[in-house]
């Protein structure tokens, strides 16, 4: 029998689109899993894709957390390997070059958030509910979202939010930093997709740099994140895409990057 599709990937001017489609919650189960490490090492293996959008089949969840039932399975092997595997995919997507965007069309619980937190980009439909409630079944975020919730929207406000297991809305999500976007019911995806087109045609060595140095500076002393900085715009200086953007703006014509 044929594998049930759970995660797809198709690409467009560009972008790449990863589409959890596993019915009724779209839920992290060992399918999916499995599957979304295959899809992440297409997109790594491709020269095609500059700009990612990750988002779920439906109007109704983006990924609505672990599949309880689907436990069993997925800790056979104990829950750190578990874990490990998510975390891997996950922290692909934390360095990956190009800048990846969660279309948020829905519930995003648990792991779900969990791979929200991951991407550099949130855009989240008005009535999405986005949160961490492992601690109402006796766990913790297991996947990074201890520590990616308290890098992005701050200690006190991760601790509440771990604490209490508190699912809030997407104005909310917006109010404390969580999400870069909120927009009308039925357009996170479109909206998303506008603006991964619009990335993907950008200076994409630019915007590696960039993001490297947003996550890797974070975590350094300011004088030794500063030189780092530095030393990129050494690097940057050799690029084929500053050249034609110089070229471009000198000629008042629009840019058109190589990405190299």
């Amino acid at each position: 029998m044929p594998e049930n599709k759970v995660v797809e990937l198709t690409v467009a001017e560009g972008v790449g689109v990863i589409t959890i489609n596993n019915p009724p919650v779209n839920a992290l189960t060992l399918d999916v899993r499995e599957q979304l490490r295959q899809v992440l090492q297409e997109v790594e293996g491709s020269n095609e894709i500059r700009a990612l959008v990750i988002t779920g089949a439906g109007s109704k969840c983006f990924v609505a957390g672990a599949d309880i039932k689907d436990f069993p399975r997925q800790m056979e092997n104990g829950p750190r390997e578990n874990a490990t595997i998510y975390k891997e995919m996950f922290t692909y997507l934390e360095e990956a070059p190009m800048p990846i965007i969660a279309a948020l069309n829905g519930l995003a619980l648990g792991g779900g958030c969990e791979l929200v937190l991951a991407c550099d980009l949130r855009i989240a439909d008005e009535l999405v509910k986005i949160g961490l409630p492992e601690v109402t079944l006796g766990l913790i975020p297991g996947l990074g979202g201890t520590q990616r919730l308290a890098r992005l929207v701050g200690q006190t406000k991760a601790k509440e939010l771990l604490f209490t297991g508190t699912i809030i809305s997407a104005e909310e999500a917006l109010r404390i930093g969580l999400v870069n976007q909120v927009v009308p019911q039925g357009t996170a995806l479109e909206e998303a997709l506008k603006l991964a087109r619009k990335l993907a045609k950008g200076a994409g060595v630019a915007m590696a740099y960039a993001k490297h140095l947003v996550n890797a500076g974070s975590e350094l002393p300011l004088q030794e994140a500063l030189e780092m900085e530095m030393q990129h715009v050494e690097k940057i200086f050799d690029t084929e895409d500053l050249q034609e953007g110089l070229e471009a703006f000198i000629n008042k014509r629009p840019a058109v990057f190589k990405n190299r």
